[in-house]
């Protein structure tokens, strides 16, 4: 099976299981806008309390708020978004479809590498154990052409954005006979820049004084709040301020399902360092941020640095943390040295002095920012492609399952009657009322075991227990575990310890 049939199988599933639904389906849908249904939402917001608990809970010196989404239409006039938010887009004049420039020539850099990493797997194989990969690498005049070929679109790319020239843009597409995928042509429009946030009106004001934007990032909440933290929390410097809230972009090339979407949430710590040790902290977030994603058990390969060749009007260093997702590497999180622009910014546009007293050095000064931000949405499309397994059993049949961390997992743990009798209901509702209280649990008496089994795989639930008739006079219950299937029996007062041990967020905070 290929990585595109899985990825369609996995969005078919997050659909029948009840993680992920396209929002107004039954208007036909609304384009690059889900909703996140029952068990897709429990993900989620297991996801979000592991940020926020990796970061507020385990860090004295950072602190969460919760700012708005309607801000002073200047925030954004001050930040540069207006002028600046933009993306480069291209128009095939044939299939009449959109495209982000840098994203085709990022696609065509892609395929150069999948060409280079076929012509690593053949020289691993022919060597096996004596086999250098740097040596490979650095002397494979197959790989060293072609990686000559990445090296020279990047350098062009990047210079042809951060110059903001989008008729060097546009030659480098034809340059390298980039073709639609649709329509199979080379018939491209000029690249124009297009604005991505979202206006709407204040009350009944039409003008452009009662203009408002959806906020397209949720960084500039923080900053603009950054003194009424800092003294009624009387943070020293270095300090942080977490966030988790909605951010809006009228993305025009929005696709592969939940990657790249209109309406979307982000998890964002901006923190404050003196001026001069800003790289220091640069340094010090990459490891964390990166730790914190490997806890998750996703797979170490599946994760790379990108370093920025464009950099930010703001930023004086900054970083990706790639995930392969089925359709590749991808950014899922950017770690930035903002620099003191925005605090700067807002200070100039306010007219407000936005400052730091440092007691240490007896001195005033804006602070600089080194901001980690994550999409929450792509962390959940990263967990979710993980987690999805098709397995072929020793009986022939195969099993869709989940197999999520348990601490991520939507549903703890399953409690399942063996069959519909009322002595074993009665014994199952018991144990169900105690687990509840620490757990998300799910009951279910329908159909046969195997199949509520089956059902509980799909959702990713890591344990199910069984109330058998022994059990009315063993006080034991079967303990099922999702991943190997195996079978134990237990006692009931045991169970709640054993669940623990396994589901809680304990497990994934301390690796961290």
């Amino acid at each position: 099976m290929t990585q595109e049939e899985l990825f369609k199988n996995l969005i078919s599933h997050t659909k029948e299981y009840g993680f992920i639904f396209p929002s107004s389906e039954i208007y036909d849908g609304l384009s690059a806008v889900y909703d996140y249904g029952q068990m897709g939402s429990e993900l989620k917001n297991n996801i979000k309390r592991y940020w926020w608990d990796s970061m507020v809970k385990l860090n004295q010196n950072i602190v969460g708020i919760d700012s708005c989404i309607f801000m002073h239409p200047k925030i954004w006039k001050a930040s540069g978004h207006v002028d600046a938010f933009n993306d480069p887009l291209i128009d095939n004049k044939d299939s009449k479809k959109r495209y982000r420039a840098d994203v085709l020539l990022e696609d065509y850099i892609a395929k150069i590498e999948a060409k280079i990493d076929k012509e690593v797997a053949k020289g691993r194989k022919k060597f096996a154990d004596n086999f250098d990969e740097a040596q490979f690498r650095a002397t494979n005049p197959n790989v060293l052409r072609e990686q000559k070929k990445v090296d020279e679109v990047r350098e062009k790319m990047a210079k042809a954005l951060n110059d903001n020239d989008l008729a060097a843009l546009k030659q480098l597409i034809v340059d390298c006979e980039i073709v639609d995928p649709i329509s199979g042509t080379r018939n491209w429009t000029d690249v124009r820049q297009f604005n991505l946030m979202f206006s709407t009106q204040l009350g009944n004001i039409s003008d452009e004084t009662g203009t408002l934007y959806l906020r397209p990032e949720t960084a500039q909440g923080i900053f603009v709040n950054f003194l009424n933290v800092q003294k009624s929390g009387r943070m020293k410097i270095p300090f942080g301020i977490a966030q988790i809230g909605k951010a809006f972009r009228n993305e025009i090339v929005a696709r592969q399902f939940i990657f790249r979407m209109r309406e979307f949430e982000q998890m964002e710590m901006q923190f404050f360092v003196r001026p001069g040790e800003e790289l220091e902290w640069f340094s010090h977030w990459k490891q964390k941020r990166l730790a914190w994603h490997l806890a998750m058990g996703l797979g170490e390969g599946r994760y790379r640095y990108h370093d920025h060749e464009k950099l930010a009007h703001y930023a004086n260093a900054a970083t990706d943390i790639e995930y392969n997702f089925p359709f590749g590497f991808k950014e899922l999180e950017g770690i930035h040295s903002r620099t003191d622009f925005d605090l700067s910014r807002h200070q100039e546009f306010s007219g407000r002095k936005i400052q730091y007293f440092d007691p240490e050095q007896n001195i005033s000064y804006v602070p600089y920012v080194v901001e980690t931000s994550i999409g929450v949405d792509r962390t959940v499309l990263a967990v979710l492609s993980s987690a999805y397994c098709l397995e072929k059993l020793e009986n022939g049949e195969e099993r869709a399952v989940m197999k999520f961390h348990p601490a991520l997992a939507p549903v703890k743990i399953a409690v399942l009657p063996l069959v519909k009798k009322e002595e074993l209901i009665s014994s199952a509702q018991k144990i169900l009322d105690e687990l509840k209280l620490d757990f998300n649990c799910q009951y279910e008496e329908k159909d046969t075991i195997g199949k509520r089994y089956r059902r509980q795989d799909a959702i990713g639930t890591p344990y199910c227990v069984t109330v058998d008739f022994e059990t009315i006079s063993d006080n034991k219950v079967t303990l099922r575990h999702r991943d190997t299937m195996e079978q134990e029996r237990v006692s009931i007062a045991e169970l709640h310890a054993i669940v623990e041990a396994k589901v809680s967020m304990k497990r994934l905070l301390e690796k961290i």
